[in-house]
């Protein structure tokens, strides 16, 4: 008699931890600017990879391994829709870049652990925000260990080009050309804005051309 071969079970590596995304609407439109920046930032970089909320998986192998940042960059890798990020599918490149922003029911004991994670699988920059206070704290990779910036303030990303600068509502982020990283609503009113200008400028040259007209010149 002989033993038939045992089918190894698949090891399943889910695409949700069944934790919410946020909090609360504080919190989750902290993210959703962060990353919808961030995203706008790189949309001609087919090689940068943005994603937020999503379960990273280090080790192949290692299910209960696993994060998700609020907000990861990746660079070296293609843009694209995934259900998690499998590290070891992803030509081994772990995120290099990754933002957390604190909630009321984050325990320092949760944060601590998140910090550790990111220091032992390869991040080389940290961002921590605070949307309730402001507050931002960061660390970068220094002789392969995540290291605290000791001064945000005029701080340029490395990886991300960004700047960050205090003000008196806390630490703001900007484009590398100085704009400051705004909401998709704001963005709309800023949109909004710059349509009602070039509408009062179009207005203003037809009424030009009018009076122009009136006179016996062509305004041509």
């Amino acid at each position: 008699m002989t033993s038939q071969p045992v089918a190894a079970t698949p090891i399943v590596y889910p695409d949700s931890d069944g934790m919410p995304m946020a909090d609360n609407t504080k919190q989750f439109r902290a993210i959703v600017t962060i990353q919808g920046n961030l995203d706008a930032l790189f949309r001609e970089r087919a090689d940068v990879f943005v994603a937020g909320d999503l379960l990273w998986y280090p080790v192949e192998g290692r299910p209960d391994i696993r994060r998700a940042p609020d907000v990861m960059v990746v660079f070296g890798r293609p843009k694209g829709d995934r259900g998690s990020y499998r590290q070891w599918e992803e030509d081994n490149i772990a995120p290099q870049v990754v933002f957390e922003v604190l909630s009321p029911n984050n325990t320092l004991t949760e944060m601590a652990a998140k910090l550790e994670f990111y220091d032992i699988y390869g991040v080389e920059e940290y961002y921590l925000y605070d949307p309730d206070t402001g507050d931002m704290s960061g660390w970068q990779r220094i002789d392969n260990r995540l290291r605290v910036i000791s001064e945000l303030d005029g701080w340029v990303s490395p990886r991300l080009g960004i700047i960050f600068g205090r003000t008196a509502d806390g630490m703001q982020m900007y484009w590398p050309d100085g704009r400051p990283f705004v909401s998709f609503v704001e963005l709309q009113a800023q949109a909004e804005q710059e349509r009602q200008r070039a509408e009062q400028e179009r207005q203003r040259a037809e009424r030009l051309a009018e009076r122009l007209r009136a006179l016996g010149v062509d305004p041509e």
